[in-house]
């Protein structure tokens, strides 16, 4: 860069003043300090302040008043210049060197003071960065451009890592690469081969080679997303860094009892261990026969998956015995390859190696510390005994969410209505109730434990008692008592109870949950939620949570008879499907409510109403223009009242009321953002 004597610049984002360049400062005068790096300039030029004492270096001020995605901090996006810290109370050491910054340094916006960079490694840092977008990368040698950061000093955190070539401790200086994924001694970077052969690609040498997207790695069938591969360009044939080195014969370990040997096969195998296919490496146990993934041959013994209560055992073979179906996917599981079994005698409980350990979260691995420990998660009654009759029975208890004993009852009046004010279906019997205020629990609901064990996640749920809740499962705002799980899942009452199969008597066949499901829900037509679906491995059939806990029978005044829960295939005339409580057409392909005696048919949400599982009376926090505190559910239409006062239209099937019908239009969009805000 070219710079004229007496040059002014304006640096407002370092200095309120502007800079003028200056040549020769001459021997008599002192050196000045750089006010960005604290170096001495000892240049012939640098940019001074004619009011005050500000020195910069010539390069120092055309520096970068943020660096965008730095490789040592790639998780947030910016670091922001920030002006000296007010010492000696402030300065942090910088990331790089480990130097307190004492001058201008770079900080993460997100992270505070955590994460700090001088300008001394910031701006080296930020250049090669700047080279990288442009393709000009620093170069191994002349033939490979492979962008990595000289790190003399590094962080704590890189030193518990490990070489990406030789799997040693990282101690000292080291090479990280620009994405910050490979790591390296500086021995194993200028010794890193530039081209190779493997014995999984015969035909042809593999070059060391760089790219920016991610890549297959045709020995371990992975995807990634490291800088540094192995690629035989005529083939595109790509291997891992790590997956190159050579592999050594596995010894004996905890968890096979035989030694495993290596084995290079270009040909595919199916793996012994999960009857999934393998190319290129394999490990073969010649006591067993079994041919095996890397991965496959330190596959846990015993593991607990949130799918079963009892401990699951890694079995290589099944006797004709134990053949069934995988409990995840229900395809079958083919008894000459390995899968995962129950370890109590009697128990068929099976399921394929893939489908068990797909989620991390799903299942944890039992070690011989805890492998006798009491895996049983329900405990904690809800309810404490007051009075039992000859029989044993409590007919007078004390429920944890209730301030008065509840007295079991075998008789309903013919006109209550009621509703369980656990599960909030209507009341049946047995139930307890309270004599001096208004409060019904079944007798299931009372009984059930606080703390259990639910297939849906690992680890156990609590029961809690809430005004009102959006449920995690079925999506839908409900009142009562709710399990709270892992996260951010709440599991109301009715979603708690369903198995993970369950044979509903609108379908045919037994459904099951499977994750993975995805499409449009048959009994509502809504696309299903993100974490799957019930579906039928038989047809294309399936429900979402929503759907699969409706009731099989309601009563509407519509119709003096209990309305049943139906599904038709639509194979008549589409035109004839109408509701007969709103008048407009009914899909014939959704799950409706009908009385075969009248002819009555009715959509499943005018049967119900849009909340059929909130309480009357369910207070909401104001979070509109309403200028009181709080609404109150109102389940019906009052007189008076009948149309909405934010869109002024009346409620669903003119059954719900106006304070039903804002819930509507507000609460179901708003709920999952500001719930947390609110609680």
């Amino acid at each position: 860069m070219s710079m004229d004597k007496g040059k002014q610049i304006e640096c407002y984002d370092l200095h309120d003043h502007p800079l003028v360049l200056v040549e020769d400062q001459g021997d008599d005068n002192e050196k000045a300090l750089c006010s960005v790096c604290g170096e001495v300039i000892i240049s012939a030029s640098t940019f001074s302040c004619v009011h005050c004492n500000f020195h910069l270096h010539p390069e120092c001020a055309q520096i970068p008043n943020f660096i965008f995605r730095h490789p040592l901090h790639p998780q947030h996006s910016y670091l922001l210049l920030k002006p000296p810290p007010e010492l000696p109370y402030g300065g942090k050491a910088c990331a790089m060197c480990k130097e307190t910054c004492k001058f201008r340094f770079y900080n993460c916006l997100s992270c505070g003071d955590e994460f700090c960079l001088c300008t001394k490694c910031g701006v080296p840092s930020c250049n090669l960065i700047e080279r990288e977008n442009k393709s000009k990368y620093e170069f191994k040698d002349d033939g490979h451009q492979l962008p990595f950061i000289f790190l003399q000093n590094h962080k704590d955190e890189l030193k518990r890592a490990c070489c990406s070539w030789c799997q040693e401790s990282l101690m000292g200086p080291i090479y990280v690469s620009v994405g910050c994924k490979i790591k390296l001694h500086p021995k194993c970077f200028h010794n890193l081969p530039t081209e190779t052969a493997h014995p999984g690609h015969r035909l042809h040498t593999l070059f060391l080679h760089f790219r920016e997207n991610n890549f297959f790695c045709e020995v371990c069938q992975k995807n990634d997303s490291d800088n540094l591969l192995y690629r035989c360009l005529a083939c595109k044939f790509d291997i891992h860094l790590e997956c190159i080195r050579p592999r050594p014969i596995i010894e004996a370990n905890r968890n096979h009892e035989h030694q495993f040997s290596l084995l290079y096969k270009i040909d595919p195998f199916i793996c012994n261990a999960c009857g999934t296919i393998g190319r290129f490496v394999s490990y073969v146990c010649l006591t067993y026969h079994l041919q095996v993934h890397k991965s496959c041959t330190s596959l846990p013994r015993k593991i607990k998956a949130a799918r079963h209560d009892d401990v699951l055992v890694q079995k290589n073979f099944l006797d004709k015995g134990e053949a069934g179906d995988c409990q995840i996917c229900f395809e079958r599981v083919k008894m000459e390859y390995g899968c995962y079994g129950c370890s109590k005698e009697g128990c068929n409980f099976v399921v394929h190696v893939k489908c068990v350990l797909e989620y991390d979260s799903l299942y944890t691995i039992i070690d011989q510390e805890n492998e006798d420990r009491d895996d049983a998660t329900d405990s904690s009654s809800s309810i404490r005994v007051i009075k039992v009759n000859e029989f044993g029975e409590a007919t007078e208890v004390r429920h944890f969410n209730h301030e008065h004993n509840l007295v079991l009852e075998d008789n309903i009046k013919g006109d209550d209505d009621r509703a369980c004010d656990g599960c909030m279906w209507p009341i049946s019997t047995p139930f307890y109730y309270c004599s001096r205020c208004d409060f019904f629990l079944h007798k299931t609901c009372a009984e059930i434990p606080k703390i259990k064990h639910h297939w849906f996640q690992l680890p156990a749920i609590t029961l809690e008692a809430r005004n009102w809740r959006l449920c995690s499962l079925c999506d839908r705002l409900c009142s009562g008592l709710f399990y709270f799980g892992v996260g951010s899942n709440k599991f109301c009452l009715r979603c708690a109870a369903v198995p993970y199969t369950i044979k509903n008597e609108v379908h045919q066949h037994v459904l099951f949950f499977d994750r993975k499901c995805e499409g449009k829900c048959n009994g509502c037509g809504h696309d299903r939620r993100y974490f799957g679906a019930f579906r039928c491995k038989e047809c294309n059939f399936s429900l979402d949570f929503a759907c699969i806990t409706l009731p099989l029978e309601v009563r509407h005044k519509c119709d003096r008879h209990l309305l049943k829960l139906s599904y038709e295939d639509g194979e008549d005339d589409p035109e004839q499907f109408r509701c007969d409580v709103c008048e407009k057409k009914r899909d014939a392909y959704r799950l409706y409510y009908c009385c075969s005696t009248c002819d009555n048919s009715v959509h499943s949400r005018c049967a119900l109403g849009g909340y059929p599982f909130l309480k009357d009376g369910t207070t909401f926090s104001t979070f509109h223009t309403h200028r009181h505190g709080h609404l109150n559910y109102v389940g019906k239409v009052v007189d008076g009242y009948s149309y909405c006062s934010g869109c002024g239209e009346g409620g669903p099937c003119g059954y719900e009321g106006i304070l039903g019908h804002i819930i509507l239009l507000i609460a179901t969009y708003t709920l999952k953002v500001l719930e947390k805000d609110w609680f």
